[in-house]
């Protein structure tokens, strides 16, 4: 790592993003307490899918706002709004519009601190390193993933949902320290006088709808994953889902430390395709799996896949509307990702509702397969703003 990475509040900004994402990652098993008010699992998917829908609507509002008002701040004000709804979640006595309402209020919290502790991690990072950076400031959401469903499962065991909701919050509240913990302030790349919206008018509709179109699919093929694999690991008999995520995080982290930067180097878009077909293979895989060792395998050979697309899709979006435009492409990027999460969490359990959960992760896996091959024949390859030397350094 370069000292960039050393940096004091680098570190507690990292923290900061680790505790968020772990407050929010605790509910990855909410769907079991869901399951004791017997819904369908179309409405398990919508409200798990909420979250991500109500992210979506939020955020085009805060990447100007954080540019105005300054990312540690919003940070700090997105962590006390979610500490302020998790309480509410003790209230509840069914699987209603209640818990549909929390689950929506909790992604509009985490929507916005996504966004702004991302951005105000990335501004301390190496710029010519971009995609390598993503990645790393992502690990620390990675290792919550890997954290967050063994300490809930386990919390659950001792402590049953309301320790649960506890522990989400004490989590909110230690991370809101760390942003107080940053001294200084980030500053941004200032933006040129371009409008987004004349830059917009530059490419075919097309062609934006197709870039657009490639971190949807994505995030709709990784919520049929995160979303229902609790589900899947119970109706096929395995008593822990924990080890999968472990294993996937593992994976994830491996290889954003190891080729993190193979984007940078090599261009993003011969990035893209290998990972997403990586991605595609393993869900064909869990549709087949009969035994816990190779159920846990496949969420390995998942997070390799995660671990290369993220960095790679989401720098490309900030290479094609250029650097001075970052906070905007990354919002955009987890808004479209977002929605792709949301819309695909209630499609792929109706799919599941009518074929089973085999069935729903072969059709993910046959839906990322094609519109990556369309993605990558039909979208440009934007230049990097990086000079050649260092891209090849």
């Amino acid at each position: 790592m370069t000292s960039s990475y050393r940096n004091r509040d680098l570190w507690f900004g990292l923290l900061a993003y680790f505790l968020g994402f772990l407050g929010n990652t605790l509910f990855l098993l909410f769907p079991l307490y869901l399951e004791q008010f017997q819904p369908s699992k179309t409405w398990v998917g919508l409200i798990m899918g909420v979250h991500s829908l109500t992210a979506i609507m939020i955020r085009p509002f805060f990447g100007p706002l954080i540019d105005r008002k300054g990312a540690r701040k919003i940070t700090l004000y997105s962590m006390i709004f979610m500490l302020a709804v998790i309480p509410a979640f003790h209230l509840l006595a069914g699987a209603g519009w209640l818990a549909f309402f929390l689950r929506a209020l909790l992604g509009a919290g985490w929507g916005v601190n996504m966004i702004a502790v991302i951005s105000m991690c990335s501004d301390l990072a190496p710029k010519e390193r971009l995609a390598y950076s993503l990645g790393i400031i992502g690990v620390a959401g990675i290792i919550a993933g890997a954290v967050g469903p063994m300490l809930a499962e386990e919390t659950i065991r001792y402590f049953g949902f309301g320790g649960l909701f506890n522990a989400s919050a004490i989590a909110l509240a230690l991370g809101a320290l760390c942003v107080l913990a940053i001294r200084e302030p980030v500053h941004k790349e200032a933006a040129t006088q371009e409008s987004k919206i004349h830059m917009l008018r530059r490419y075919p509709l097309a062609t934006l709808s197709i870039i657009g179109l490639m971190p949807v699919v994505h995030g709709a093929v990784r919520g049929a994953v995160v979303n229902f694999i609790t589900l899947f690991g119970s109706s096929a008999g395995f008593q822990r889902v924990a080890p999968f995520f472990l294993a996937f995080s593992l994976a994830a982290v491996l290889t954003r430390l190891g080729i993190g930067d193979v984007s940078d180097r090599y261009g993003r878009k011969q990035v893209i395709l290998p990972s997403a077909l990586l991605i595609s293979i393993n869900l064909f895989w869990i549709a087949a799996v009969e035994n816990y060792t190779s159920f846990v395998l496949s969420g390995f050979v998942a997070g390799l896949g995660q671990g290369l697309m993220f960095p790679a899709l989401s720098t490309y979006l900030i290479d094609f509307f250029g650097r001075e435009h970052k906070s905007f492409a990354l919002a955009l990027y987890m808004s479209l990702f977002d929605a792709g999460m949301g819309m695909g969490s209630p499609l792929f359990g109706w799919i599941s509702d009518i074929s089973g959960y085999r069935c729903m992760y072969a059709v993910a896996g046959v839906l990322l397969v094609v519109f990556t091959i369309i993605f990558h024949f039909k979208s440009p390859q934007p230049h990097s703003g990086v000079p050649a030397a260092v891209r090849k350094a």
